[in-house]
This record gives structure tokens, C-alpha cells and sequence, in this order.
């Protein structure tokens, strides 16, 4: 099992008022994702829809109209999806407040050509946020903080800069200096450290392996049985955990977790999380 951690752990961590921002606001938003998005008849979505055709249980008030019960209706994957606060972003800032159905078409074309472009860089910055907060990472802090300024300034481009930015150039900028803080976080843990990054581990049995200090980027854990798991200090960035069993699993001090990984697995009450994502309502209320 894994040994206590030389600095704090993510689960002393609240969310930092970074973070916080960056979470979908929907009140703030012209339900973006409900439209700019596509998404395939699947156990996630009940039914096909084109990107740039408007969900048909959005409103006109740009709310969802089954909001309560997607789950029973088949919408799963709506539930689990946050926009890191990019519908917000592209609605109030990027496009100043204009609804995207009040314009001409080029200009809802333009909206839901960058809503996913500022998707994207908003996870960005959840990331880097979360680097900058673990004192393991503070040797390349000062790198971490140019790279933050870097993407936060990119966010705030024109319609027309967003459309033509390579995020995928910049995206590998980025994940270099989080590979950097993986390893330094990594390394302040105890005991052989497991290299599962892309493993395929889809439907894998590991009750109650120890797995703390993993680096689990990218690794495929869906339907894993993970009850009672340790992932204590475990790099989770980019780890499919859709249906994952994390029934009492630690995963105090794991990082580069988010709210829609979480959300997309299983778990119980008795599972121990960072401070920066919560239970989701599902655990609990058993849908």
C-alpha cells in the first residue's frame, strides 16, 4: 500500500477560485452544448444528433427541458459532459452576449465553430490550475504560470483568431510541462511506481489493487472493478473511467482528475476523493 505522501494531498485541496470559474455556468450560457455538438444514438444518448442542430429538448429559454431526468430518459452522456466554463466564455465574452439565435448565420456558424476550440483551452487551464497548487510541482511553477497566462490570453482572442488557432499545437506546449508535474508529484510517493499510461485495462479486475503513484494518463479502466482500490497519488489525466467501479476506492491525492471522469464511473459514499471534484448525485440516489 502506499505510504503517506511528503507533501499534502489533493483531498486537503478545496477547488481554487481558478477552478471555480472554470465550470459550465449555464445560466450564463446560450445552451452551446445542446447545439454545437454532435452526438450518436449509444447507451450515452438516446438519440443521433448533427453538430450545429439544436437538441430537441432544448428550450427557448436555452435550458433542457428534461434536465431532471436525463438519466431515465437516456441522456446520459449530457450528464456527464462540462464545458469547463467555455459556454460562458463564448457566449458573454467571445461574442459579447449575442444569442447565437438572433444573428446571422455565419455568425452561428462562427459560435459553434470556437465553442470547442475554447472547450479546450478552458481544460486547459483547469489543468494548469491544478499544477500550480501542488507543491511538488514548484520547480517549473514559474513555467506553469506562463503557460496558464499564455492559454488564459489565447481564450480571450477574437471570433476569427479562435477559428484559426492550432489548439492542438498548443495543447502539446501544455502537456509537456504536465508530464513534467506528474513526474515531480510522482515522485514524492513511496514504492515502485506503476506505468499503466494508455494501458488498455477495460473491464480489468483490480479489487483492491494497490495502484497508488500510477500514471494512468490516458488508460482505457472502463467497466475496471476498482472497489476498494488505492489510487493515492495516482496521475488520472485523460483515464477513461466510464462505468469504472470505484466502490471505497481511495483516490485521496490523485490529480488531473475531473468532475465528468468522475461522473461517468461508478462509486459509493465510502469513496475517498480530492478535494477539488465531489461524489456525483448518482452514487447515491441510485440512477
Amino acid at each position: 500500500m502506499l505510504d503517506a505522501m511528503r507533501e499534502p494531498t489533493a483531498d486537503q485541496r478545496e477547488p481554487t477560485a481558478g477552478q471555480a470559474e472554470l465550470r459550465g455556468d449555464c445560466e450564463r450560457c446560450f445552451g452551446l452544448c445542446c447545439v454545437a455538438l454532435p452526438f450518436a444514438r449509444s447507451a450515452d444518448f438516446a438519440i443521433d444528433k448533427d453538430a450545429g442542430k439544436p437538441c430537441p429538448n432544448l428550450r427557448d429559454d436555452h435550458r433542457c427541458g428534461i434536465h431532471a431526468r436525463l438519466r431515465q430518459s437516456g441522456f446520459t452522456g449530457c450528464t456527464v459532459y462540462d464545458c469547463f466554463g467555455a459556454g460562458q466564455k463564448v457566449s458573454q465574452v467571445t461574442f459579447g452576449g449575442q444569442d447565437w439565435r438572433t444573428g446571422p448565420p455565419e455568425r452561428t456558424r462562427r459560435v459553434f465553430d470556437v465553442f470547442p476550440v475554447v472547450r479546450q483551452l478552458h481544460e486547459l487551464l483547469w489543468y494548469l490550475t491544478e499544477a500550480l497548487a501542488l507543491p511538488a510541482a514548484r520547480p517549473v511553477h514559474a513555467d506553469l504560470r506562463r503557460a496558464l497566462t499564455d492559454t488564459e490570453r489565447l481564450t480571450e482572442g477574437s471570433p476569427e483568431e479562435l477559428a484559426a488557432l492550432d489548439v492542438a499545437a498548443h495543447r502539446q506546449r501544455v502537456n509537456v510541462l504536465l508530464l513534467r508535474t506528474s513526474e515531480l508529484v510522482r515522485a514524492g510517493t513511496r514504492g515502485k511506481k506503476k506505468n499503466r499510461r494508455n494501458a488498455d485495462l477495460m473491464g480489468a479486475r483490480l479489487r483492491g489493487a494497490d495502484l497508488g503513484g500510477a500514471d494512468l494518463r490516458g488508460a482505457y479502466l472502463i467497466a475496471a472493478d476498482l472497489t476498494g482500490a488505492d489510487l493515492r497519488g495516482a496521475d488520472l489525466i485523460g483515464a477513461d473511467l466510464r462505468d469504472a467501479d470505484l466502490t471505497d476506492a481511495d483516490l485521496t491525492g490523485a490529480f488531473f482528475l475531473t468532475q465528468p471522469q468522475l461522473t461517468a464511473a461508478r462509486g459509493s459514499a465510502g469513496t475517498r476523493l480530492p478535494g477539488s471534484v465531489s461524489h456525483p448525485v448518482h452514487w447515491t440516489a441510485g440512477t
